[in-house]
């Protein structure tokens, strides 16, 4: 991924230095099984451990040449060690040490977006509580439709975050697995006590039938939950792209001192935040797909996926722990106009209750279809004749019939549609 998009904790999980480190534990690990069960002299474990040192500049070199990376990489470690580098990778298959060492990349990777999560989570909560009762009009269609909170809007952006965490522990048990089983998984040359041994102290599982890789359903899911928490992420920025439309104008991103929003406008503050994350949403999407080719590959395993995944492992890790950090920032900062939220309130005036006058009508016994049909001319009358439905009602014997002035005047005030606000906020936060 380019710098741009990556901060620096996840670009450490997977930069060279700590995937040929991870290889390092995996060798290191498997030969002190077998040392343990007598095929490696004792001694030879703490000469490879006391000598041992990875160097990324030798290993790319010696790919050039030999054109095969662990092959590259254990020949510059056995440099370093000497003749009892003989004593590595007995028995084992290049994907023994590729796939293992990958498993707990991932397991780190894991983690860091669960902890990035946890932290938007947080962020999401305050802006949720501080705006419980404010109204604000809500959309369906893009078209006022009836009264909410911009809190509970929030709400619903908390309670998919915490789905999204919850997905993330699953995938972070899903991508836990190794395997030291040899070529085709059969564990010819190989004492399954050696990859019980090395998956344990890789904080890994042995993946229970594995061919010579993990199958990549495994991968894939991880990949199908971060392009999930990807398009959780762009809903948000998509709803903030939306409000902060000149015309809305009821929340804005943070814009800092010295900030430019256009090159050729000098008034422009544009949602670059929101836009940047929807933009990097649809990569996640993308390597979701690649995943879910990769599962499918000939007989025991072809290579057709490590070229896609050589890319996908790091970048999409990298690209959702920046829009995680990202949105932290955009949240935090969020600039709300309640009286905005108001003036839009405002704009359809109280044809927004057009709902609860039909309801009561048909609680004093008329017919839904006779009562929809009335509440809708009396409220395209108040809409063309620019008065409130309050007032259209009133004006109307018909409905006068059913509801008297008082009940009109109670179903159109908001405050009616705000009464189960408490109760759907204890069923977030009071679990």
């Amino acid at each position: 991924m380019i710098p741009r998009y990556t901060k620096p904790e996840m670009a450490a999980i997977w930069s060279d230095e700590n995937r040929f480190q991870k290889m390092l534990e995996v060798e290191i690990f498997a030969a002190e099984a077998m040392s343990k069960l007598g095929i490696v002299p004792k001694k030879a474990i703490e000469t490879i451990k006391k000598k041992a040192k990875i160097n990324v500049k030798r290993i790319n070199e010696i790919e050039l040449t030999v054109k095969h990376d662990v092959i590259a990489f254990l020949t510059a470690i056995v440099e370093t060690i000497g003749s009892d580098g003989r004593f590595l990778h007995l028995g084992m298959t290049s994907s023994d040490v590729l796939d293992t060492a990958t498993g707990a990349q991932l397991r780190q990777s894991t983690k860091l977006l669960i902890n990035e999560t946890k932290k938007l989570s947080v962020v999401i909560s305050k802006l949720t509580k501080k705006y419980k009762l404010t109204p604000v009009i809500g959309r369906t269609h893009g078209v006022h439709a009836e009264p909410m909170t911009f809190g509970l809007k929030a709400a619903s952006w908390y309670c998919e975050i915490m789905r999204s965490l919850d997905r993330l522990n699953f995938a972070l048990e899903t991508v836990s697995y190794g395997k030291i089983s040899g070529a085709v998984g059969t564990m010819a040359h190989l004492d399954p006590k050696v990859e019980k041994y090395v998956c344990q102290k890789m904080d890994l599982k042995p993946e229970p039938v594995s061919t010579q890789i993990v199958p990549r359903d495994r991968h894939s899911i991880y990949f199908s939950i971060l392009a999930h928490i990807g398009a959780a992420l762009e809903r948000i920025a998509t709803e903030i792209r939306h409000l902060q439309r000149t015309e809305v104008a009821e929340i804005e991103e943070p814009f800092t001192k010295g900030q430019k929003g256009s090159s050729a406008m000098p008034h422009k503050r544009n949602p670059i935040i929101s836009e940047n994350i929807c933009g990097l949403a649809r990569l996640l999407r993308g390597y979701a797909a690649t995943a879910m080719e990769n599962i499918t590959l000939w007989h025991e395993r072809d290579i057709s996926h490590s070229s896609a995944e050589r890319i996908m492992l790091p970048d999409a890790s990298i690209v959702l722990h920046y829009m995680l950090i990202r949105m932290q920032t955009l949240l935090s900062g969020l600039n709300v106009y309640p009286k905005n939220m108001q003036a839009n309130l405002d704009k359809t005036k109280d044809v927004i209750f057009s709902g609860t006058l039909l309801l009561s009508l048909v609680d004093k016994g008329m017919s839904r279809e006779t009562a929809y049909e009335m509440i809708q001319s009396v409220a395209f009358e108040a809409k063309n004749n620019k008065i409130s439905l309050e007032e259209a009602c009133l004006r109307n014997q018909d409905i006068k019939k059913y509801l008297n002035i008082e009940e009109i005047r109670r179903n159109c005030d908001i405050k009616s549609q705000f009464k189960n606000i408490d109760y759907i906020f204890k069923r977030i936060f009071n679990k």
